[in-house]
């Protein structure tokens, strides 16, 4: 009796050599912007200018103009930041952890995904800044400094503090780790450039020469930053959720939040990755590099953790009953019932039942339906952060004090401001820097492709 191994599908199609990648990537650099890359650098401008106008607007006069009242003292700003952060958590879960794995799938979808981290924490920052009010006057309260006003400090006791260090501490890690990897991709550019790109390229690639102890000195950075940035995967989302967990307001004070959250994160980061590589492979026909293999795993994580979420919006409504803490009930029967139950279930149409879609190889390998789903998970986060943290406040223990929370333009003037910023980056990051990482990728070329 004999058996036969199976052969992987290749990783890179298209029997690309080491010349072909570098030429293929390169080139997207290289050459003119194309009309599609300027209408869409187009319209993200066009969303920041709106969004900086209503920021301005919001700075002049206060966070009285968003829609937040006495009962619901966090609404749009807290469930956009929550948001944003865990669209930052893919990056580093596909560069570190997969790392560290030795997942050699993810060396074409990296860059694009630390990019996203990158981006996206930028944008999670702005709504604890301008929450403040008058930024400006009070940013440097929320650090551990010494002060000269007297013996005020920051209180170590909150998890707000600690989302300054964990939020800090991944952006810082997620930074060094993306731009680490671009070197021997910029020193790339810089030998096939000329003129002032050449000037730009060679001081970005830090005088990158591709000597073996070079090489020897970049793996072992990536390793370690690797091993830096994989508890900062866990802690961060972690961290946020104790600005809920810590608190006794009912719907809110469960220990399910840390591990929950954490699935939510990765869950939508993933959605985000899909949504931006579909139409980077797309633009810049980058099809034998971000794979159909790819996409598909990527939707294989996306079953995973929308799987584990979903147990947890169950387990929630368990733990409320099992309780029997009447406001801790109360809390979860108004939040499928209750005035806002459109968005519950919002939530849980998109979040629970769209990605059991990906059990089938023919919607999980199809890319239409890939950037669809993807779409639809991240509007289902962004709905489960808005559901925490809104109809857990706007009825409390004091019927008196129930309130309704409205948004104002303001409110969606900032979420706008956040998106310009978000794809005003990215769409420069896909134009001007290498969007896939070369050194990695033609280390898998020789053994996935069909040229030898």
């Amino acid at each position: 009796m004999t058996s036969e191994s199976v052969i992987r599908e290749p990783l890179v199609t298209g029997g690309k050599t080491v010349h072909d990648v570098t030429d293929d990537i390169c080139r997207r650099v290289e050459e003119k912007p194309a009309k599609s890359w300027l209408l869409a650098m187009a319209a993200s401008l066009g969303a920041l200018t709106i969004g900086i106008l209503a920021v301005a607007i919001l700075v002049w006069e206060g966070i009285g103009s968003w829609g937040l009242n006495k009962t619901v003292g966090w609404a749009w700003d807290i469930t956009n930041f929550v948001w944003w952060v865990g669209i930052g958590h893919a990056g580093t879960l596909i560069s570190a952890v997969l790392l560290l794995f030795r997942q050699r799938w993810r060396m074409s979808i990296n860059r694009a995904a630390e990019a996203m981290t990158i981006f996206a924490v930028i944008c999670a920052l702005q709504f604890p800044v301008l929450h403040m009010g008058r930024p400006w006057l009070g940013f440097y309260w929320a650090l551990p400094l010494p002060n000269t006003f007297g013996s005020l400090w920051v209180n170590f006791n909150s998890p707000l503090l600690w989302d300054v260090f964990a939020i800090s501490t991944y952006f810082s890690v997620s930074l060094v780790f993306w731009y680490i990897g671009l070197v021997p991709d910029f020193a790339t550019i810089r030998d096939r450039a000329t003129g002032i790109s050449k000037i730009v390229y060679g001081a970005l690639s830090l005088g990158w020469n591709g000597a073996a102890k070079a090489w020897s000195r970049y793996e072992t950075v990536s390793l370690i930053l690797a091993g830096l940035a994989t508890p900062l995967v866990l802690s961060v989302h972690t961290i946020v959720s104790f600005d809920f967990a810590t608190s006794v307001i009912p719907g809110w004070h469960t220990t399910i939040f840390p591990p929950y959250f954490v699935a939510g994160a990765i869950f939508s980061g993933f959605a985000m990755v899909l949504t931006l590589l579909v139409i980077t492979r797309a633009v810049y026909k980058l099809e034998d590099y971000i794979t159909i293999g790819h996409i598909e795993l990527m939707n294989i994580i996306i079953i995973i953790t929308g799987s584990v979420v979903g147990i947890a919006y169950i387990t929630e409504f368990f733990i409320a009953w099992y309780s029997g803490v009447e406001p801790e009930q109360y809390a979860f029967i108004n939040r499928a019932t209750g005035p806002y139950w459109w968005a519950y279930w919002s939530m849980m149409t998109c979040n629970v039942i769209s990605p059991q879609l990906f059990w089938f190889k023919k919607i999980r390998t199809n890319i239409a339906a890939t950037f669809v789903l993807s779409i639809v998970v991240n509007i289902g986060m962004w709905f489960e952060r808005f559901v925490i943290i809104v109809t857990s406040l706007h009825r409390d223990f004091v019927p008196s004090s129930w309130a309704m929370f409205y948004p104002t333009r303001y409110d969606v003037g900032v979420y706008i401001f956040t998106f310009g910023l978000f794809f005003t980056l990215f769409f420069a990051f896909a134009k001007f820097f290498p969007v896939i990482n070369m050194a990695e990728v033609k280390s898998i070329v020789k053994p996935t492709g069909e040229k030898k």
